[in-house]
């Protein structure tokens, strides 16, 4: 078993709640993303989906940078919100939510469409028939067919911003307690001679968080996959 200091805990700690955070956060406008794009067909899709999916290729680095212009001290969206609702995001662990809820997001975008566009459209159909909207016939029919590749997708975000890095210590730094999370800590760790074992174990531990969600959000996308096969069949 790890034998962790209580410092390296709360890297783990605020590594599990920045991630829970990100999930949150990402569930529902990913869920009405990824059905836009499975289902929609509009002028200005093409240049919607590359804007959506931009933070895939875009250096985490200038994620992070553009959010610190945009959200910082002097940005726009910063001083709006810290003159009118008190809130700074700059150096604090919302900041890291928000900084790996960026990176994250296309990949959960990702996953609900392929959940999505898995559904037999032909069943949606034959629910509007029956007299129901297009709220209804996706929370009855799309939803309870779709939610396990949904969930997957939801947890492969979480799974990401347990390894988010350059976003995070661009816009919301590496703050000991604060915004310190494993891979920040593991950075740390390595900048000091002699501290390999501590970084040793700060791998060990993500690897063991990384491995556990991607295996869940693994398991999931299976399962949807043999429920929307076993529905097409019948």
């Amino acid at each position: 078993m790890l034998n962790l200091s209580p410092a390296e805990w709360s890297a783990v700690g605020l590594s599990l709640k920045v991630a829970l955070g990100v999930a949150v956060i990402t569930a529902v406008p990913a869920v009405l993303v990824g059905w836009l794009f499975a289902r929609k067909e509009f002028r200005g899709k093409l240049l919607l989906e590359s804007l959506v999916h931009a933070p895939l290729v875009i250096p985490p680095v200038v994620t992070g940078y553009l959010l610190l212009v945009t959200f910082g001290r002097n940005g726009f969206a910063g001083k709006w919100l810290a003159e009118v609702f008190d809130v700074r995001l700059v150096f604090t662990w919302q900041g890291a939510v928000l900084a790996s809820a960026i990176v994250a997001f296309p990949l959960a975008v990702r996953s609900v469409r392929l959940a999505v566009s898995m559904v037999d459209a032909r069943l949606e159909e034959a629910a509007r028939t029956l007299g129901y909207n297009r709220g209804r016939v996706f929370m009855k029919v799309t939803l309870p067919l779709a939610w396990p590749g949904i969930l997957g997708g939801i947890l492969l975000a979480f799974s990401r911003s347990l390894g988010e890095f350059g976003a995070t210590i661009t816009f919301a730094g590496n703050v000991e307690g604060s915004t310190q999370t494993l891979p920040l800590a593991i950075y740390s760790a390595l900048q000091v001679p002699g501290e390999e074992t501590l970084a040793m174990r700060l791998v060990i531990a993500s690897l063991i968080l990384c491995f556990a969600s991607l295996l869940i959000s693994e398991l999931l996308t299976r399962k949807a996959k043999r429920k929307l096969s076993v529905t097409h069949e019948a």
